[in-house]
């Protein structure tokens, strides 16, 4: 009797074993995530429309795992005079959420930084003359916050 029930045990013990595993392995990340999350993270304007689209699809990019959360621009204005800069912010938190996940944050911050200017700098190509320079002043007082504190 004892043998018998030894047995049972150990057999679904290791049901209980490969099953898990087998969750394990189909919940877990594609293997080119950070091949991705570094592709949408870089300061080209490609780099932010490809973050973008598939922002706006994130059902579609589900089995990556990503933190699409954000704060857009903590404790400082998402819009400041007008400008249009949450939309930068939200991806610069991506980039800050991620590589934090990946425990990479610290060789990428730099880059995701500089991200975060390039994307600010292109609203405020959008702008000329003395609206433009005070677009460009405040992008680079942003920029200059996170480098400091992000």
């Amino acid at each position: 009797m004892h043998r018998r029930l030894a047995t049972g045990l150990a057999a679904s013990a290791l049901a209980l074993v490969t099953v898990t595993t087998t969750a394990t392995a189909a919940t877990a990340a594609p293997a080119d995530k950070p091949q991705v999350l570094s592709s949408w993270t870089q300061t080209s304007a490609s780099s932010y429309n490809a973050w973008a689209a598939a922002r706006s699809n994130q059902s579609a990019w589900a089995a990556y795992g990503f933190d699409w959360s954000t704060d857009y621009c903590s404790d400082s204005p998402d819009n400041p005079f007008g400008f249009p800069f949450a939309t930068s912010c939200a991806r610069h938190d991506f980039g800050y959420r991620n590589y934090k996940a990946a425990g990479t944050f610290s060789t990428n911050k730099s880059r995701l930084d500089d991200a975060l200017y390039a994307d600010l700098e292109r609203v405020c190509a959008g702008y000329s003359g003395a609206t433009k320079s005070a677009c460009d002043g405040t992008a680079w007082t942003y920029y200059q916050a996170v480098k400091a504190f992000g």
